[in-house]
């Protein structure tokens, strides 16, 4: 719980207005966003649900966030005293004034040990250095797209090909930000493994699982020069994203760039402890032309260490696990899209929020299926999620199963490990 003074922002563009500790109040969150979030004391959003782009990125900040309230944006108002709580569960509770709050100090020394790995999920570097004290057993998740969103800011297609820039003023942007570099492809190369090398760092020799981007095409469009190289689509969630831009020639040259920068990260700098990861990969097919696509940028799974994991989100993924598993050292199970694929939900829909549940029996089947299927096959299997800190029942289901690992954000870290040993000894 916290406690503190309203500011309610529309936009991301207000950030001056935006007072350092006070509780962001607004209709929806997306990465412009983050600056704000970062400064804030609590999180309180009209629209989302749990697998919102406010919910993932506060969880990771170590922040209260109360998520698709419907009306807070009316309810409450700016300089108003409020106490922000979430200890509550699911649901969140928003008082008026200032209410005494109880601080638990947790002692690591007194979390139990497991069999099975209990790791992190991360995207922003910062926050890597304020969780090192955790006993964790690596990185199960860092998100590429944060380091792309706050430290490269432009679109890598852009980059490559600067004369595609239609618009004069991002183009004069973009040669700002890229002024002193050698080329605009290096700009993207070493910001990216620099940013990344924090987290690689955070925990060395422990593995470090970097997800490649998984921007969806909306927001891709939103990084400078972005509307120039991609189409506008009706669901991007389920459109071009993913395994499927790294070998088309419409993104072919930013995935490039990706590789150089993992590359650098893994050769130049030493952090052989990073395991690359292909999200969204509809088929084994597809995964064959990722993988050439890699090797062509020394990236060539096996060789030096590196290995490859596949997000397994798509009801393929389990459908055809073993072969996949021919193909991947592991799979990372993503139950935010696994459940919306095999439910026929949209995971940002308010009004299905009630139904989008982890737990249903045709999702856990999902889960235990893969996993059954990729041990067979002598693949690893992860799960990065949040169901296994809200619920000890799931992390039963997970341990129950033989999951390898399982993947939190910071602030769930302890209560999961809890959970997970809990699971083990009952």
């Amino acid at each position: 719980a916290v406690a503190g003074r309203v500011s309610i922002i529309e936009s991301a563009d207000q950030i001056d207005r935006f007072v350092d500790g006070s509780v962001l109040v607004t209709g929806t969150t997306d990465p412009d966003w983050v600056p704000i979030m970062k400064r804030a004391a609590a999180i309180v959003t009209d629209h989302g649900g749990r697998t919102s782009h406010a919910a993932i990125v506060s969880r990771e900040l170590g922040l209260p966030a109360i998520v698709g309230c419907g009306d807070a944006t009316h309810v409450l108002h700016d300089e108003q005293d409020v106490t922000v709580s979430c200890a509550g569960g699911e649901d969140g509770i928003v008082t008026e004034g200032i209410s005494e709050i109880e601080v638990t100090e947790e002692k690591l020394e007194h979390l139990p040990s497991t069999d099975t790995k209990v790791m992190l999920n991360l995207a922003n570097p910062s926050a890597a250095l304020r969780w090192w004290r955790l006993p964790t057993q690596g990185v199960g998740l860092a998100r590429m797209e944060f380091v792309v969103t706050n430290a490269v800011r432009v679109h890598p297609m852009a980059l490559a090909h600067i004369d595609r820039v239609t618009d004069p003023e991002v183009r004069a942007e973009i040669e700002e930000l890229t002024a002193g570099y050698e080329s605009m492809p290096e700009y993207f190369v070493d910001q990216l493994s620099r940013g990344l090398s924090r987290i690689a760092a955070f925990c060395y020799p422990k593995p470090v699982i970097v997800r490649m981007s998984d921007f969806k095409t909306n927001e891709y469009a939103d990084l400078l020069g972005g509307r120039d190289f991609e189409p506008s689509e009706e669901n991007p969630m389920i459109g071009f994203r993913g395994a499927s831009r790294y070998y088309s020639d419409k993104y072919r040259d930013g995935f490039a760039l990706e590789c150089q920068a993992i590359a650098r990260l893994r050769g130049q700098m030493g952090f052989d402890n990073v395991v690359m990861m292909i999200p969204f990969c509809r088929t084994p097919e597809e995964a064959d032309k990722v993988l050439a696509v890699m090797v062509e940028h020394g990236l060539e799974r096996g060789r030096d260490g590196l290995e490859v994991y596949v997000m397994c989100e798509i009801p393929s993924n389990v459908l055809r696990a073993e072969e996949f598993a021919a193909r991947f050292d592991g799979f990372s199970i993503g139950s935010n899209d696994l459940t919306q694929l095999t439910l026929g939900i949209d995971r940002d829909s308010d009004a299905l929020a009630s139904l989008f549940r982890e737990d249903d029996p045709a999702v856990l089947k999902m889960i235990e299926t893969v996993i059954d299927a990729a041990h067979k096959a002598g693949s690893k299997v992860g799960f990065c999620g949040q169901a296994p800190s809200n619920d000890p029942d799931y992390a039963k289901h997970l341990v129950g199963f033989g999951i390898d690992s399982i993947s939190v954000t910071p602030d769930s870290f302890a209560q999961v490990l809890r959970n997970v040993s809990k699971a083990e000894t009952s």
